[in-house]
């Protein structure tokens, strides 16, 4: 695997690490890191030969030990004639020139680890990237802003965020684990390497504190130690202007380690600093969130995420209902489907039952050969974004037969022309830790968008089913509608992405809220203009 070296900013004597950046996806797609799992037995079962062997041939040298150990008590304590014996100086000899020799220069020790390394290496190409880990620490980031959780109550394995000043349970998994200091570290690390301070500063602080703990005890596995934890902690501290309490902890670095030059320069600064400025006039107000390019409307996206579709107030509306709907499609008179209209503007409906649970897991089965990265729009090109964490995958109608069936399906409830290339193939998403898609419209917004490149016009609809249910998180917030929609195993929901005059519908402003616990999977239709001028026709009114 290659990495590139890249340097962190510098400011004057403080000084960052240097950071490999490496390219993952394993992160994006909770089918691969499910499949980590399998990957960590095998390398559990390298690990376990390797432990048999060093345990045999540890035995071995305690066996040479005992016996070399016996003879001087029993034999060379004894009477001086026992050397007069030419066995017992030959035994003594040969032990001195070759046993020793293939004690001490063994290659069974080398052999045995050389094998553990072979095994690893075996499994390697199945591992994650350090894009991955970073990307898994930024995925727990993202949990902690969106659902306002408490950094103390993640690294217990709970699931908490303050309400008058106390901590409550938003979610009660039925598994879960603390974190360690050295995990802590890492995603304290990941927002440092960033320049995010007001992240690194929080997930460092419970570094350091695990680290104290365990009396600054260093385990193998470890990346990150006590000292790592207090400077990095220490730099971000000053950064965020509390320049005495980053005094403080280099000071507290240097009983660790008196001798770092850096440090020492470090201490010095801050001294000055403390000197020539009081405190508070140097502090810059405390943390504060790093900046994020939906700013304009975090507010209320965070909001509706962390009511997880609760709304009374929304659903009080009386012009709201639920009703066996058949569209007047006489293949559904004898099995109409359960429809439960969500909004009026923009028009979103939710389709109960509309998928079977066989037809899910089978549709999850056709997409997983072909999962990739996610990818937005940037102008005329594709690529991936932090702000969309997914893998997806298309099905093609004709490469199988239950994606036909669920174009008709949706042509019959919709009464609209699905079919390639009015309607666009099926699209399959899983999202990963974290996994989320930022507030966006589906429909394209500029002229040089690719969508336009398929020459059907824009995307009249959206059509988007849930193949798989959650533990808590993952909604659909309609930011400008103000109502978010909690993920509905089997069911569907429709709106319509353009105006009939053509234009788009700024109202269908929508977002994946990150998956907070669970494993979410959902299927796309997007339906096109062309194909649709008689299922769906222009008003009278160009305003409409």
């Amino acid at each position: 695997m290659k990495c590139l070296r890249c340097f962190v900013f510098t400011w004057g004597l403080l000084t960052a690490a240097v950071v490999p950046v490496c390219v993952g996806e394993m992160y994006t797609s909770l089918l691969n890191v499910k499949q980590g799992i399998n990957v960590e037995r095998k390398l559990i079962n390298h690990l376990g030969t390797y432990i048999d062997r060093e345990v045999e041939r540890l035995e071995d040298i305690k066996r040479f030990y005992a016996k070399v150990l016996d003879l001087h008590n029993e034999i060379y304590n004894g009477p001086a004639t026992a050397l007069a014996n030419p066995l017992v100086a030959f035994t003594l000899i040969k032990r001195l020139q070759s046993e020793w020799l293939n004690v001490v220069y063994s290659d069974e020790a080398l052999e045995n680890a050389q094998a553990l390394r072979s095994g690893y290496e075996e499994e390697e190409a199945g591992l994650p990237k350090l894009e991955d880990l970073q990307g898994a620490a930024k995925g727990l980031m993202r949990l902690q802003d969106v659902y306002a959780l408490q950094v103390g109550s993640l690294v217990r394995g709970r699931f908490q965020r303050a309400a008058n000043g106390s901590p409550i349970d938003i979610y009660m998994p039925s598994v879960s684990t603390p974190l360690s200091g050295d995990d802590c570290f890492l995603v304290g690390k990941v927002a440092y390497e960033q320049e995010d301070y007001y992240h690194s500063v929080q997930w460092l602080e419970e570094s350091v504190r695990l680290f104290r703990g365990k009396g600054g005890e260093w385990s193998p596995e470890n990346e990150g130690t006590l000292e790592d934890a207090l400077d990095h902690l220490a730099f971000s501290h000053f950064k965020t202007g509390n320049v005495s309490y980053a005094l403080s902890l280099s000071q507290e670095l240097l009983h660790h380690d008196p001798m770092n030059g850096r440090v020492l320069q470090n201490v010095e600064k801050y001294e000055k600093l403390l000197v020539e400025s009081p405190p508070l006039a140097i502090s810059d107000g405390g943390l504060r969130r790093p900046n994020s390019t939906y700013l304009r409307t975090r507010n209320t996206y965070e909001r509706l995420c962390q009511t997880q579709g609760s709304q009374p107030m929304h659903y009080e509306n009386p012009r709201l209902f639920c009703d066996y709907f058949t569209n007047g499609n006489p293949a559904l008179l004898l099995q109409p489907i359960r429809r439960e209209l969500l909004s009026l503007q923009p028009y979103v409906v939710l389709y109960h039952n509309f998928i079977t649970h066989t037809e899910a897991e089978d549709i999850k089965l056709f997409a997983q050969p072909g999962l990739r990265r996610s990818v937005v729009a940037t102008g005329e090109k594709q690529a991936t974004a932090d702000y969309r964490i997914s893998k997806s995958a298309w099905l093609k109608g004709l490469a199988h037969s239950i994606t036909g069936q669920l174009d008709q399906r949706i042509s019959m409830l919709t009464g609209l022309n699905v079919q390639p290339p009015y309607g666009e193939y099926l699209q399959v998403v899983n999202y990963g830790i974290g996994g989320h898609y930022e507030p966006h419209f589906d429909h394209a917004t500029a002229p040089s968008s690719p969508l336009f490149k398929l020459n059907t016009g824009n995307r009249v609809a959206t059509f988007m089913i849930y193949l798989s249910s959650v533990e808590a998180g993952g909604s659909t917030a309609f930011i400008y509608a103000n109502f978010s929609v909690p993920v509905v195993e089997n069911a569907a929901i429709f709106w319509w992405n353009l105006h009939r005059n053509g234009q788009g519908d700024g109202d269908t402003l929508h977002a994946g809220c990150p998956v907070l616990v669970g494993d979410k999977w959902v299927a796309n239709k997007w339906i096109h203009e062309y194909g649709q001028e008689f299922q769906r026709r222009c008003s009278l009114n160009p305003e409409d």
